[in-house]
């Protein structure tokens, strides 16, 4: 028989042992926790997992590469004012979205960015700090406090560029901004532009000779340019364009003799950014007499040798009419209307408009005149994103029709819509070969070649990206903006958005490939639809009730004004005076009829009030419900969650135990 000690069967276990062993496990469990955090935080700190359905929080490749490519530091400061986002929640959403997108920023460029956030306090040294670094102030209040909400960058040179505020209705375009703004601290010398056209862009001296006012000015789109850009003109007898030019816009350059040709050819095949604007009438031309005072010659435009080559076809024998927003013009002396629409003359909006696009997404409206097609060629691989097209209610028509004496009436009549949405402006990305294979032309007997021109380049190393239009009198002031003279001052003042559309488009190709390949995000501002639609219902009911219960009250109290006119009360306006002291008189019945009147009138008064107390008590259920599912929900899972899993292990423990 053994001496060790025994435990009576149905005696409670010892307890001294298990508690240890449960104090053990909390303690791991802590330096577990503590050891984990630890780690993440070291090793896993640039960890992110996007969730959101647009993946607001994932920048795009452009942006990773233009971070990527960054030579020098670059200091970012984010003024914001916590008061704006406690006082208006839809900017305190923005702002944790710009947040939580200037940290990506920071986190991609390794090392290159510094991040500084600061809350400008009323009357404090920071507000005196954005002020000066030009940071637009918003009232908040009746009492005039300012708050802040825009971003400043400097680079080694100590160049700044800004972001005055943060509009929310701009969000779809955060990471254009910020994009664009780093690359401008990362190069920020003016970009180049070439220019190559036929058409006096840059000022008529001729006209300004003739001393006619107004004559010979540059074309406002060009003054426009010129505050963002070094404009540089090139031309028709170039060999090669100067190395130095970023952006080459080619508009209305009639006749180029081959070597001009290959000289934009090879500027893109070796990367450049191609602006080509042709035209199957220019409008402008036409107004313009030749040197010799006659009228203008041929008034088309076509680049077919370079666009046949590329996979693009700008047809200049065909003209698009659109019906949709033609212009209205005055009718021949031989019509009987005093105007017509002309239907060569038409302003592109409303979807005609790509919204996703930066460079025309916040156009309102494009004027276009005598414009022709964009379209790929048959079996060409190049990708072809139209940026502004017809409206469903536009034809092809020959563009003699509207070259010689054109017959507004005429064209209205034999209009017939193709259903076309004919493109007239595109974005063209991709490889593609030299229109010279044979490389450089013959130059003409006598002309030297250049010296030091690069070497003949086959087909682009990477995707080209070119912008190609089929219409030139985008450019012409009198189609887009109003020029007056404000003593001795010229004052512009645009009717359309095609001074807007060319600096926003040579602006994205200034910006390079990551630029280029930006487009409009989605908008972290979710409307809730489903409650919206809910709100809306409600509202119709109500006012349905409410339309049926105030005409019942209106014909109450019209009945109430006509009892207490008595039955005399018509006679008193056909009779005069006389009979209105008759009308005084009210009989039994007619006082019955007034205090039935009168309780009907409360009544419908009380029931209305009814209607609206519903109406309010459903809209603010709604409201408090959603609320509760939004903080609830999840702990309720989690709870929920838990009492289950422990209801499984105390099942498990008992049949353990047998």
């Amino acid at each position: 028989m053994s001496d060790l000690p025994t435990i009576p069967v149905g005696a409670p276990k010892p307890r001294g042992r298990g508690t240890v062993i449960a104090l053990g496990a909390l303690a791991a469990a802590a330096v577990l926790a503590v050891g984990v955090n630890v780690l993440t935080d070291r090793y896993l700190s640039g960890a992110r997992v996007d969730l959101t359905e647009q993946r607001l929080y994932t920048l795009s490749d452009g942006t990773r590469r233009e971070l990527a490519n960054l030579r020098d530091p670059i200091t970012l400061r984010l003024f914001y004012s916590r008061r704006l986002g406690a006082a208006v929640p839809v900017f305190g959403a923005y702002a944790d979205r710009v947040r939580e997108m200037l940290r990506e920023y920071v986190a991609l460029s390794g090392g290159k960015i510094r991040l500084e956030m600061l809350d400008p306090e009323p009357f404090s040294e920071t507000e005196d700090r954005a002020l000066g670094l030009g940071l637009q102030a918003a009232p908040l209040n009746n009492e005039g406090e300012q708050v802040y909400f825009g971003l400043t960058g400097t680079n080694l040179l100590d160049d700044e560029r800004t972001i005055p505020f943060f509009q929310p209705d701009r969000e779809r375009f955060l990471e254009y901004d910020l994009t664009r703004l780093v690359h401008e601290l990362s190069n920020p010398s003016r970009p180049v532009l070439g220019l190559i056209s036929s058409l006096p862009l840059n000022g008529d001296p001729r006209a300004m000779m003739m001393r006619v006012p107004g004559a010979g000015q540059p074309f406002q789109v060009m003054t426009q340019l010129r505050q963002f850009f070094t404009v540089k003109e090139v031309g028709p007898d170039t060999q090669s364009i100067p190395s130095d030019v970023q952006v080459l816009m080619v508009a209305h350059a009639q006749d180029l003799p081959a070597p001009a040709l290959y000289a934009i050819d090879q500027f893109v095949m070796r990367g450049g950014k191609l602006l080509a604007l042709t035209d199957p009438h220019s409008e402008s031309q036409a107004a313009r007499p030749d040197p010799t005072g006659r009228p203008a010659g041929p008034t088309s435009s076509s680049l077919d040798r370079l666009f046949n080559a590329w996979g693009i076809e700008a047809p200049s024998d065909r003209v698009v009419l659109d019906q949709r927003g033609a212009w209205r013009v005055r009718a021949a002396p031989t019509d009987r209307v005093g105007s017509v629409d002309y239907l060569a003359w038409f302003t592109a909006q409303g979807e005609s408009l790509d919204r996703s696009d930066v460079a025309t997404a916040e156009l309102n409206g494009l004027a276009f005149a005598s414009a022709g097609e964009v379209r790929k060629r048959q079996g060409s691989t190049v990708e072809l994103t139209p940026l502004v097209t017809a409206s469903p209610q536009s034809q092809l028509v020959d563009a003699a029709r509207v070259r010689q004496a054109p017959e507004p009436a005429r064209i209205l009549a034999d209009f017939r819509p193709d259903g076309g949405r004919h493109v007239l402006l595109a974005r063209v990305r991709g490889i593609l070969r030299s229109a010279f294979p044979e490389g450089p032309p013959a130059l003409p007997e006598g002309v030297q070649r250049a010296p030091g021109l690069p070497a003949h380049v086959q087909q682009t190393s990477a995707p080209a990206n070119l912008v190609v239009g089929n219409d030139t009198d985008i450019l012409e002031d009198r189609f887009w903006v109003r020029v007056q003279d404000f003593f001795g001052q010229q004052v512009a003042t645009p009717t359309a958005d095609n001074g807007a559309l060319v600096t926003n488009l040579a602006d994205t190709l200034a910006g390079g490939d990551s630029l280029i390949s930006l487009r409009s995000r989605g908008e972290s501002l979710r409307p809730f639809t489903l409650v919206d639609s809910m709100r809306s219902e409600a509202d119709a009911r109500y006012r349905q009730t409410e339309r049926g219960l105030t005409e019942r009250l209106q014909a109450t109290e019209r009945r109430l004004r006509e009892l207490r006119q008595g039955p005399s009360g018509a006679a008193t306006g056909a009779n005069g005076g006389a009979a209105a002291g008759a009308g005084t008189v009210i009989t039994p019945e007619q006082r019955a009829e007034i205090d039935a009147a009168r309780t009907e009138i409360l009544n419908t008064r009380q029931q209305l009030r009814g209607v609206q107390r519903e109406l309010r008590q459903g809209i603010e259920g709604l409201e408090t419900w959603l609320r509760v599912v939004n903080i609830a929900l999840v702990p309720a899972l989690l709870t929920l969650f838990a009492i289950g899993l422990a209801v499984i292990r105390a099942r498990r423990r008992a049949e353990a135990r047998g």
